[in-house]
This record gives structure tokens, sequence and C-alpha cells, in this order.
């Protein structure tokens, strides 16, 4: 690293070591753990590598129902994800290119949303879901989220489709393209490291929500990763090897994707808000 006048910044490269390491450290302990015998865990030096590696910790966890909770997590996520971002992409349209004070109104409320805290909807929400009779089920969880993913996905979106220069939707309006046709011929390709963006966002926090499952759900069938996690804990002690291999077996998906979309992140992360 180097400075405004092409000296070394030894303090911003320490500082970034330092930040490295604190991220590295914990992700290093958790693998390591997760290739020890749980025996091992409490005699050893929790830095060190272990002496016998061993794979046990992954074969007890997929043997304890970890594909059913997988699965779970996967329909949970994409029955969020996917309506949330569709509806969100559509009114973060209206809200850019739109003019009037009902898309003015509209774009208030979205931003409203961002203030509301899930906490203290929790109450609520479990009164609709019992009154709907959907309690115990993965639509409990589906329609909750998709509520909280829209605001940020409005955010987001609107800001991103603000920045497209309005002189191309009117080239493709002489043309004879209709709104529903310029939405999805020019504005989501346009758009695209957006919704990669508001996607992962929202994928994110849905796949790692805790709170709406361990609330509106009950039985193991309909558990989702997150609340999985309690099979590793018994009524005196915790195997934690097998309870971080299963951290590390539900993170995966999520690194998977982000390496796939990175890209399209970093860009929708930083364009959608320069001026």
């Amino acid at each position: 690293m180097t400075g405004i006048r092409g000296r070394p910044n030894l303090l911003g490269a320490a500082a970034g070591w330092l930040w490295l390491a604190l991220i590295i450290l914990p992700i290093y302990y958790i693998v390591l753990t997760s290739l020890k015998a749980q025996s091992e865990f409490f005699t050893s030096n929790p830095l060190l590598p272990p002496s016998s590696p061993t794979l046990d910790n992954y074969a007890l966890v997929l043997r304890s129902g970890f594909t059913r909770y997988f699965v779970n997590s996967v329909v949970v996520t994409l029955g969020s994800v996917l309506p949330a971002v569709l509806v969100s992409f559509m009114a973060a349209y209206a809200i850019a290119r739109g003019r009037g004070w009902f898309l003015a109104l509209s774009n208030r409320i979205f931003l409203l949303g961002l203030a509301i805290p899930l906490h203290a909807t929790i109450i609520p929400i479990y009164w609709m879901i019992t009154r709907a009779h959907l309690y115990d089920t993965l639509l409990a969880l589906i329609l909750p989220s998709i509520a909280f993913s829209i605001p940020i996905s409005v955010l987001i979106l609107a800001n991103f489709l603000r920045d497209v220069p309005g002189e191309l939707f009117e080239s493709m309006r002489l043309d004879g393209c209709s709104d529903w046709g310029m939405l999805w011929r020019l504005a989501l390709p346009l758009t695209r490291p957006a919704v990669v963006t508001a996607a992962v966002y929202n994928a994110l926090n849905v796949w790692n929500g805790f709170l709406f499952p361990l609330i509106l759900t009950q039985s193991p069938e309909v558990r989702v990763l997150p609340l999985s996690l309690w099979t590793f804990q018994g009524e005196f002690q915790v195997n934690i090897p097998a309870l971080l291999a299963s951290v590390v077996l539900a993170s995966l998906p999520l690194l998977v994707i982000y390496v796939v979309a990175r890209r399209q992140l970093v860009s929708g992360m930083t364009a959608g808000f320069t001026r």
C-alpha cells in the first residue's frame, strides 16, 4: 500500500493485515475444529491442527437429517427471494420512471418499512399466521420473509434505475415499445448487478434467519438449517465439532453464490449509489 506521495502506507498495511487476521481466525478455528474428534477437542490446543483429522463429524451431520433441513432452507430462501425481487423490481421501475403523488407515497411507504424492526412485528405476524392456519409450515416462513425483503430491494433497485439515462427509454418509446417491454428488454439487463445484489442480500438474511423459524415452526419436518444446530446440543453437553461441521456445510452454498456472483454483487453495491 502506498500513500498519496508514493510512500509506503505502513499504518494502512498493518491495519489491513490486522483486519484480515480478525476475519480469518474464526474461519480457521471453525474448519479446524470440525475435523477433530470430540475427545481431542477437549484435550488439544484449539488453534493447533488435529493430530488425526477425521470426517466423522460431517458424516454425523449428514446422518442427523441435514439433507432435509438443507432442502427446507433452499425452498424457503428461493420462495422468499424470487417473488420479493420480482415485485421489488417492478415497483422500483414504477417509482424511478413514473410521476404522481401515488408513486411518491408508495416510495415513502417502502422507506418506512426499513424503519420497522423485525422483532417488533413478531406478535402480529404470529397472530396472522395462526389465524390463516399456516403455523408450522414452510409458507409461514416464506410470506413474512417476502414482506421484509421488499423495502430494501426497492431502495437498491430504484437508486440504480435512476442512474439509467432517460434517453434510452425515450428512444425505445419512439420505436413503439411499451412500458412493459422497456421493463424487461431495457431496464432488467441494465440493472442486473442491482438485481443480483438485492437477491444475494435477501438470500443471506433468509438463509441465516432464526427468529421466524423459532416462533413460526415446531416440527422437525419443517425445520431449517439455523434451527438444526439444536440437534447437536444434549442435556449436559454440546457436540462442538459436529456443530461446527454443520456450520461449515450450511455456509458452503453461500460461498458458492458469492464466488459466482461476486462481480455483479460488487458492481451493484457501488454503482447504484454513485452520482
